[in-house]
């Protein structure tokens, strides 16, 4: 490669929580810049969450990270041309790529729903997570389904 690698930003936790791993995920929900907008949209939601589970013991944060972690993809399947054919190879994600396939899957999932306000949205999709169901949990099923069909390949890796 011709050019270095670009420096990792610092990520600021989030006032609230203190949390890093909040503000990466509000910063996936932002849209045009409006960053209070999402931190508002995303608050509502763990509120809605909390009023919707009332009997679960654990806090409205630690139902979000339980959620991210149940749609967190292990594998993916990478396209590699081979001669003429195009394999789907089954690759290992890295530990900063699970976390961003996870929150956005979770995002864009959420936007998908049908409901009310994005908050509602958000927050339905963050209880069906949990409960090991709904889109995103469905996606990386799904990711996983592939990586397993195609297992054959994976010493096409690179």
């Amino acid at each position: 490669m011709r050019k270095s690698k670009p420096k990792k930003r610092l990520v600021l936790p989030d006032p609230v929580f203190g949390d890093v791993r909040v503000t990466k995920f509000v910063n996936h929900l932002m849209y045009d810049g409006k960053k209070n907008t999402a931190f508002a949209i995303f608050y509502n939601a763990l509120e809605t969450v909390k009023s919707k589970m009332p009997n679960e013991e654990l806090t409205a944060l630690d139902i979000w990270k339980k959620a991210l972690e149940n749609v967190t993809p292990q594998v993916e399947v990478k396209s590699r041309r081979v001669g003429g054919a195009t394999f789907q190879v089954p690759t290992e994600i890295r530990a900063d790529r699970k976390e961003s396939i996870s929150m956005k899957n979770l995002i864009s999932y959420a936007r998908k729903r049908g409901g009310k306000t994005m908050a509602d949205k958000l927050a339905a999709e963050i209880v069906d997570a949990f409960n090991g169901q709904g889109g995103a949990f469905k996606r990386k099923e799904d990711m996983h389904k592939m990586a397993e069909a195609n297992r054959a390949f994976a010493h096409f890796r690179f």
